[in-house]
């Protein structure tokens, strides 16, 4: 059955039918219905913290059942954000938002790609308790915004001029059905090799361009005692390093016929093949056994000179900035090997959820801040990320220039990262990336095998589409 798109201009809230909307939810999601378990969902909560103070627009003059403030209250806000630069970068918005008497209610989900937080929204909405503001990912807006439930922004955007504004592929991002559902933080690139410049240094060592070149680095490091790559086995760190093999095997068309277009034809080409026996190879490079551990731990050994190399969005580099690193300096960037001329990308964004629009004219000014020049600048020098704004941001670093630069190409060089929801739902996403790491942590499953797999995991889900 083929969904059924919302009028373009409906603006229908879960105020009036809220009920139907979650049994929809549940079944047309798959997620199942657990109401006791969503009910006694544990919430981790922290203060807002003090810091950096930035201006902001007027308020919106947007049509609302809720007549707008001119300032307080509070938004409860679920996202991912746990890690010591993270958490630094948001204060950025907590604070701006504090400057406006708005107060900022942590709902902080760990859990590296948002997984867990993922599973937790959509308890708190299926118990009828959904936060106000909740971090979301690439095309899931959709999903959301199709049932009602998320506030549009289109005045806000239009006051603000958003489209003029940022680059196209994240307006359009941001839109559904002619109708703003997201505010958007920056733009992370994916496809980024960061090195230790001791190390490289020591063993007069380039940042490889190739994949022939990374391979000579491990050669050269071969009884030092350094792990050339650090990795770890969680499913979504290793099928990133997947998707940055997918890039580099043949480029962003290649690629969105994978991920995007999900043509099993593009699985079973040779192709593909050669990517699956790339990332198994890559194993080498590793220490053995690759264990699973968080990315903030799989960047600390490259910093501390444990491993050499890792392969991770430019969240990274944000992390290596907090805990005292500089680029050039302690650690390297450059892009990962193949994919020097490309962007893979993923968005940090804000969407806020209807409701019965009492919180409306807060939510509004939470969107309002996301696009200051001020807020732009601070949160993505600090996350490691990139504006969304055309305009380049005269204080950014060597790696957020190259970055830039490089989104700035267009979309015929950038391509939607699969793990961060950019490529495609959840459902194809998931199952991707857990053949993915099926394939790479058991060696009795072959290449040709997991292609196939590959090919009718695409086959049954194109067909899921059509019907």
């Amino acid at each position: 059955m083929k969904k059924k798109k919302r009028p373009a201009n409906a603006r229908t809230g879960p105020a009036t039918c809220w009920p139907a909307l979650l049994c929809l939810l549940a079944l047309w999601l798959g997620w199942g219905w657990n109401g006791a378990q969503a009910q006694s969902l544990p919430l981790s909560s922290s203060g807002p913290a003090s810091g950096v103070s930035l201006s902001s627009s007027s308020s919106s003059s947007s049509p609302s059942p809720v007549p707008p403030s001119s300032g307080g209250g509070s938004l409860q806000v679920l996202h991912w954000w746990t890690s010591a630069s993270e958490r630094q970068a948001i204060n950025v918005v907590v604070n701006q938002l504090a400057k406006q008497d708005i107060q900022w209610r942590d709902v902080a989900i760990p859990g590296g790609a948002g997984m867990g937080a993922a599973k937790v929204l959509k308890s708190m909405v299926l118990a009828n308790r959904a936060p106000e503001v909740t971090q979301l990912n690439g095309v899931v807006f959709g999903e959301w915004a199709d049932l009602g439930l998320l506030l549009e922004l289109d005045n806000v955007a239009v006051q603000g001029a958003w489209e003029k504004q940022m680059f196209p592929t994240v307006w359009s991002l941001l839109n559904n059905h002619g109708h703003v559902v997201a505010a958007p933080l920056g733009i992370h690139r994916i496809n980024s090799l960061f090195y230790n410049t001791a190390v490289f240094k020591r063993y007069n060592l380039s940042p490889p361009k190739t994949w022939d070149d990374f391979d000579q680095i491990v050669k050269k490091l071969q009884g030092s005692g350094i792990t050339p790559l650090a990795q770890s086995a969680e499913a979504w760190q290793l099928a990133t390093l997947f998707e940055n093999l997918a890039l580099a095997e043949s480029g962003p068309a290649y690629y969105r016929r994978l991920f995007v277009e999900m043509s099993p034809a593009a699985y079973l080409d040779a192709r593909m093949l050669h990517i699956l026996k790339r990332l198994r190879g890559l194993s080498a490079a590793m220490a053995q056994p690759v264990r699973e551990r968080p990315w903030t731990e799989v960047a600390r050994s490259m910093v501390s000179g444990e491993a050499a190399m890792l392969i991770m969005g430019d969240w990274a580099k944000g992390e290596l900035n907090a805990w005292g690193m500089e680029v050039d300096q302690q650690f390297g960037c450059a892009p990962v090997p193949g994919t020097g001329d490309f962007h893979l990308y993923s968005t940090d964004t804000l969407a806020m959820f209807a409701g019965n629009y009492a919180h409306q004219a807060v939510q509004e000014t939470l969107a309002r801040l996301t696009m200051s020049p001020a807020v732009q600048s601070e949160y993505n020098r600090i996350k490691g990320s990139i504006p969304v704004l055309r305009a380049a941001d005269p204080h950014m670093d060597r790696c957020a220039r190259d970055s830039w630069r490089a989104f700035s190409k267009g979309p015929a060089w950038q391509a939607p990262s699969l793990v961060h929801r950019m490529a495609t739902d959840d459902t194809t996403k998931d199952a991707i990336v857990s053949e993915v790491q099926r394939f790479f942590l058991d060696r009795s499953i072959s290449e040709e095998q997991t292609q196939k797999r590959l090919a009718a995991i695409a086959r049954t889900l194109s067909r899921n589409r059509n019907d």
